[in-house]
């Protein structure tokens, strides 16, 4: 795990600005760097920085990495799970390698497969690859979006390239500017969930998409996507059997490596299952103190107990609220861009104890997205009877109360439509459309509302049921903008490699074809649930869905933090982007507007730490 930084074109003090921009990410690779500039022209000159955290070939495995003759150059955050069998396909090809850490087969498969070689890729990837016989860039993302990779195309026709925005930065023609579409859906969404991020100007590569650069233009084209359409005809029995392979072989692939490896582990199902079929050395949870949650939640408890009924040694930390609101700026500064979900305080310091163990540790991530786990993925007892009605009509009903006032039964009479896209934004709703638009000044209101933003998602959607609407979206829009974000910013904050089997494209593409009964029954992700009780007890298998909850209510009514909060909401930047007494009557009821109020909390947090700030 590491990570990069790069620009086109000639600058003033060029190898100066290049090293400070791999020592702002030094947190993920402080265990060596790397430079590699060329060129003198604008479309000949290339600068790379690399910050490295040694993995596999810990001797050998030095970026940037080089061909034989010094022509090509790569630069690259993540892991390949294949990567020694692309080295010997390579091989055969005549390809002569110097190391055997898995760079080396994206510099040598760039030379043979040219651009189709992300999807020959198995992992988690964010690279670059700088041809100079060519002055081309070719790079590519993951199939999830496991890997951050940011770009920023400059006016003169070069363009600013990382692994995280804050090390962009650095350089003298970044625009540390606020961008203006940004804050209506973040405040819905909770998360960046635009391809521009919060600085006007810079984009995120979007997950599953490769891009070549040259002669200051930039083609970017999507190499995967996700399969709905093809069904199993396998009994529910047999695709649970199948999971259960499928998942101790994707377990098996990434826990490859010349480090300790270690596991999360939560009182659910999900990590459960990871950890059962790793069976690492060491296991790692974080709860909050009982003074500032009242126990409901902690499920440290119930991972102590796997732990023990398998023999692993589980650490564990009970958070204070002390703890977690000192270390929130800093949070928010790894973040990049804004993002309220409060999970990604625990998981901040949970990350944080098990650097003090181990380097690697895998984690259970996409599960819910990829089986089905989601209670909106469900529906209740009264929904399904409603659904006997001929969709035509619902449809219908939907359509017309969709211009009507709000009345009672309103909301349901729109989801009964069957038509996700009339109504499911994903897992996070904070601020309803008119809500985020109607708290905002008009300077800011004129970024897209959340619909809007689904809508060409929805649109490759069209003909998958219902189910695979919603799971299409999240993989899509929440996977990579909040779960994965967080999990990646979260984990290089403290140097720590994260690693997710589930989001393995190997698996994806075998649960794709299981049709929506098997995935909900009378509880969701039950093939999964059933498959993993193979291998775990029942109580585990069967243990509804917590997530990462977070006291924050106990927080806001802290009378030191409200009076922080009151602060912040009174300031001149609240004034810049908020209609002041609307943000500020958000604490006369605190515990009603909690989430509101800490995603409006989470961008002020944001801009102190980015825009108005001497941190840069």
């Amino acid at each position: 795990m590491c990570g990069f930084v790069g620009f086109t074109g000639n600058i003033v003090n060029r190898e100066a600005v290049l090293k400070k921009m791999a020592e702002r990410i030094i947190h993920r690779g402080p265990d060596s760097g790397g430079f590699h500039m060329s060129g003198e022209g604008d479309s000949d000159s290339i600068s790379l920085g690399f910050r490295r955290l040694s993995i596999i070939d810990l001797a050998d495995g030095a970026q940037p990495m080089y061909n034989e003759d010094g022509t090509v150059v790569v630069v690259y955050n993540g892991e390949i799970y294949n990567f020694m069998e692309l080295r010997d396909e390579l091989i055969a090809r005549g390809h002569v390698f110097r190391t055997r850490c898995d760079t080396e087969v994206i510099l040598h498969g760039f030379e043979e497969y040219g651009v189709g070689l992300a999807a020959k890729l198995r992992g988690m990837f964010a690279f670059v690859v700088w041809d100079s016989k060519t002055n081309t860039l070719y790079g590519a993302r993951d199939y999830f979006g496991i890997k951050p990779f940011y770009y920023s195309p400059l006016s003169d026709g070069s363009l600013i390239f990382a692994s995280e925005i804050k090390s962009m930065l650095e350089h003298p023609g970044f625009r540390r500017e606020v961008n203006p579409e940004a804050l209506r859906p973040y405040l819905t969404f909770q998360y960046s969930a635009m391809n521009e991020t919060f600085f006007k100007g810079t984009y995120k590569l979007p997950p599953a998409h490769w891009f070549i650069f040259k002669d200051g233009k930039m083609e970017i084209n999507r190499f995967w996507d996700v399969d709905f359409t093809k069904k199993t005809s396998a009994s529910y029995e047999e695709c649970a059997q199948q999971i259960d392979s499928r998942v101790r072989e994707s377990v098996a692939s990434h826990k490859i490596s010349d480090v300790k490896v270690g596991s999360f582990l939560s009182g659910g199902v999900d990590s459960s299952y990871v950890t059962a079929c790793l069976m690492p050395d060491d296991t790692f949870s974080v709860g909050f103190d009982p003074n500032d949650s009242q126990h409901k939640f902690d499920e440290t408890g119930e991972a102590a107990e796997l732990s023990r009924l398998l023999s692993i040694k589980n650490w564990r930390e009970m958070l204070t609220k002390e703890q977690c609101l000192d270390a929130f700026a800093d949070i928010q500064y790894h973040m990049d861009e804004p993002q309220s979900n409060p999970s990604s305080v625990p998981l901040y310091f949970l990350a944080q104890l098990a650097r003090r163990h181990v380097t690697v540790v895998l984690s259970g991530e996409g599960a819910d997205e990829i089986y089905a786990g989601y209670e909106w993925y469900d529906e209740t007892p009264g929904m399904r009877k409603y659904k006997k009605i001929p969709a035509p009509i619902r449809r219908g009903a939907s359509s017309i109360a969709s211009h009507l006032p709000y009345f009672k039964g309103h909301d349901f009479i729109i989801k009964g439509s069957g038509r996700p896209e009339d109504w499911f934004i994903g897992q996070a709703l904070v601020f309803p459309e008119n809500e985020a638009c109607d708290i905002l000044k008009p300077k800011y209101r004129v970024g897209p509302t959340a619909r809007e933003v689904a809508a060409p998602i929805y649109k490759r959607a069209s003909g998958l049921s219902e189910l695979e609407k919603k799971q299409y979206l999240d993989l899509n829009l929440w996977l990579p903008g909040d779960i994965l974000l967080k999990a990646d910013k979260m984990s290089m904050a403290h140097s720590l490699e994260l690693r997710v089997p589930y989001l393995d494209k190997y698996v994806m593409e075998e649960a794709a074809t299981y049709p929506a009964k098997y995935k909900i029954t009378d509880k969701t992700k039950a093939v999964m649930r059933d498959a993993s009780n193979k291998t775990l007890p029942p109580e585990w298998v069967n243990r509804k869905k917590m997530g990462f909850p977070v006291p924050i209510v106990r927080w806001l009514e802290d009378p030191t933090f409200s009076e922080k909060l009151k602060k912040a909401f009174m300031s001149d930047v609240a004034a810049e982007y908020f209609c002041q007494d609307k943000l500020v009557d958000l604490l006369s009821d605190p515990r009603h507007n909690r989430r509101k109020v800490w995603t409006a909390y989470t961008f002020l947090v944001w801009h102190d730490q980015f825009i108005s700030t001497s941190r840069f």
